[in-house]
């Protein structure tokens, strides 16, 4: 069986996420910085009969990044579907004219180094398969800048930028690349916005494999 990792897994988005594909018989591969929250939540999904492993990795770091999805990779199967959604620090968030150029080194290794490695590691394993899926969630920042959010308005952009690049550049491999859109806060109960919501809207990015960009509501919502 191939494998569906998620990056940025928590008990929300990632979660849900991870329960919409374990359903479809992926194997799930669940990474972030606390190695004890991705235990609990594998072992959660475990609990409902889908195959899933906690791994722990940094996204600013990319040897650690690279290395957790080594060992996703060699503990459950090939990578087939990829989705990176770390939630962005708040201090990432400074307004424009209180940002240094020091103040976004951690947006960009959040938001484009993680992404760029993240992607680097699993493509040789995608293109192995003869296809592939890698899927970016951000938020509304990606698409209208706010001037109080300037590190995530940027990094967003240039992680926006790389997407759409893979997007036209891997088609013609098989591998598609898709962008989801979540403007404002994902609301359990919401009608578009709620975690098993969006785990649908993902899952048919994954099957439908049409267009980049795709948004989850309205940006004004």
């Amino acid at each position: 069986m191939t494998t569906f990792a998620v990056i940025g897994a928590g008990p929300g988005l990632g979660a849900a996420v991870a329960r919409r594909f374990g359903r479809e018989g992926f194997d799930i591969a669940l990474i972030s910085r606390s190695q004890d929250r991705v235990e609990a939540l594998a072992a959660d999904l475990v609990g409902e009969g889908i195959t899933a492993r906690g791994f722990a990795a940094d996204v600013r770091d990319p040897k650690a990044l690279e290395g957790a999805l080594e060992a996703a990779a060699a503990s459950l199967g090939p990578i087939e579907v990829l989705q990176y959604s770390p939630v962005p620090h708040r201090d990432f968030m400074r307004p424009v004219l209180e940002t240094a150029a020091a103040d976004l080194l951690g947006p960009i290794e959040f938001s484009v180094y993680g992404p760029v490695s993240a992607v680097r590691q699993v493509l040789p394993g995608m293109r192995a398969l003869g296809h592939g899926t890698v899927l970016f969630v951000n938020g509304g920042t990606a698409v209208v800048p706010h001037p109080d959010r300037a590190g995530t308005s940027i990094a967003f952009a240039a992680e926006s930028a790389y997407g759409r690049l893979l997007h036209d550049t891997l088609a013609a491999e098989g591998i598609h690349v898709a962008q989801l859109i979540i403007p404002g806060a994902i609301v359990p109960g919401h009608r578009r916005k709620d975690p098993a919501v969006l785990a649908d809207a993902l899952w048919g990015l994954h099957q439908d494999r049409q267009g980049f960009r795709h948004f989850a509501d309205d940006l004004d919502a």
